[in-house]
């Protein structure tokens, strides 16, 4: 049986749908604050936009004359009711609202509304390097499963949202060129983030009472070598110089029993490695303030979002020259193989003993942070549902 056409919108304006029904926590509700704290619709021909999704989700998005919030008992139910509204009622309450776009920004829809369009937020499923690591394991086969879900949405798709040009190219290596509009929109930053380069100490300065502190803030994970970070910046400990390391973010426990391993092999007094584990998104300003220089290590990334949060805060930083983070940092780090312990030695090393390298990178990195608004993302964002609508109304 065909799917019933959407009805016709008769009002001078285009309507918005948007999908939350499976964000709950984590950076696809920040994405969505802030996208919708920083929009315009208006300026698109866009006069409402309606959102479904659970009661917590509802109760963090900003009250605004053109957007209407909707709580179908379903989204705060447990996942498969919440997938199986997805898939049989949001089409039906989309087409009764006179949508003439849903967005998705979840990234997986199997449901019968038309245009839809969605957004690309997880590599991990689409680069077989980075599912290796998982070996045979549950997460492996929900990523797996992920994969061959966002893989038909995507083809399904009347536009895709990619936030690199990395991730869109990575994702359309499994996808294939897709046959909807695509269109690559990064994330903004918030500005309480942004702090200016501090003056750079020279590494003569540090003592052990008051050491160089260096951070790596992420989730410890398989593939953000997290315990190789440990291992180079030991080895430069060694050497002499007055290092501190301090680790942030929660935990996937295969890959925070590897982490503990090499804390308990480099520093089994507890002396110069802290791991905080998880903390609130607001707490790591003042962390960042208190850091010397950041580390990224990760090899898999869509959108390296705590890369970015870095950059704002004026830290000098080694990077993996990974994923996308050359286009995000550009000539503005100094980068390193994240499986090489002695190329993140090397280029910690480097930074640490030039203040000066550490000061040109520095300044180069807030610059570049500074395209990157929320403000920018929304407008690009509605600019581009108005024209799915448009071009799919016609």
């Amino acid at each position: 049986m065909a799917a019933p056409e959407k009805q016709t919108n008769n009002s001078a304006g285009l309507v918005v749908g948007v999908d939350a029904t499976n964000l709950r926590r984590g950076g696809g509700v920040t994405h969505l604050v802030a996208l919708l704290g920083a929009a315009n619709p208006e300026k698109h021909g866009i006069d409402r936009v309606i959102v479904w999704g659970g009661k917590q989700t509802l109760a963090k998005l900003p009250n605004s004359s053109w957007l209407e919030k909707v709580n179908p008992v379903s989204l705060d139910c447990r996942f498969p009711r919440r997938i199986w509204w997805q898939k049989y009622q949001l089409s039906r309450a989309a087409r009764d609202a006179q949508c003439d776009v849903l967005f998705v920004p979840g990234g997986s829809y199997a449901g019968s509304f038309k245009p839809i369009v969605t957004m690309s937020r997880n590599l991990l499923p689409f680069e077989w390097q980075e599912l290796y690591r998982y070996g045979k394991s549950l997460l492996m086969l929900r990523l797996l499963l992920l994969r061959f879900i966002q893989t038909r949405s995507f083809r399904r798709a009347d536009g895709v949202l990619f936030l690199t040009e990395y991730a869109k190219n990575s994702v359309q290596n499994v996808t294939g060129a897709l046959a909807g509009d695509t269109a690559i929109i990064p994330h903004g930053i918030a500005p309480a983030f942004k702090s200016k380069p501090r003056t750079q100490r020279a590494i003569t300065e540090c003592t052990e009472s008051d050491p160089f502190r260096l951070l790596y803030v992420s989730i410890i994970d398989v593939y953000k070598h997290q315990w190789k970070v440990v291992r180079a910046v030991n080895a430069i400990r060694q050497e002499g110089f007055p290092l501190a390391l301090e680790l942030v973010g929660p935990a996937y426990q295969p890959a925070l029993n590897r982490l503990q391993a090499a804390i308990r092999e480099c520093d089994p007094e507890g002396v110069w490695i802290r791991y905080r584990g998880s903390v609130h998104h607001d707490a790591l300003q003042d962390i960042y303030k208190n850091a010397d220089l950041g580390i990224f290590a990760s090899s898999c990334e869509n959108m390296p979002n705590i890369l970015l949060e870095k950059m704002a805060a004026g830290l000098p930083i080694a990077c993996s020259i990974r994923g996308p983070m050359p286009e995000i940092l550009g000539d503005a780090g100094v980068y390193f193989d994240p499986e090489n312990t002695e190329e993140i030695k090397e280029a910690v090393r480097e930074l640490i003993s030039r203040p000066d390298l550490r000061t040109k990178k520095a300044e180069g990195g807030f610059s570049r942070a500074k395209k990157f608004t929320w403000k920018r993302c929304a407008d690009q964002t509605f600019a581009f549902l108005s024209t799915v609508a448009r071009v799919q109304g016609q």
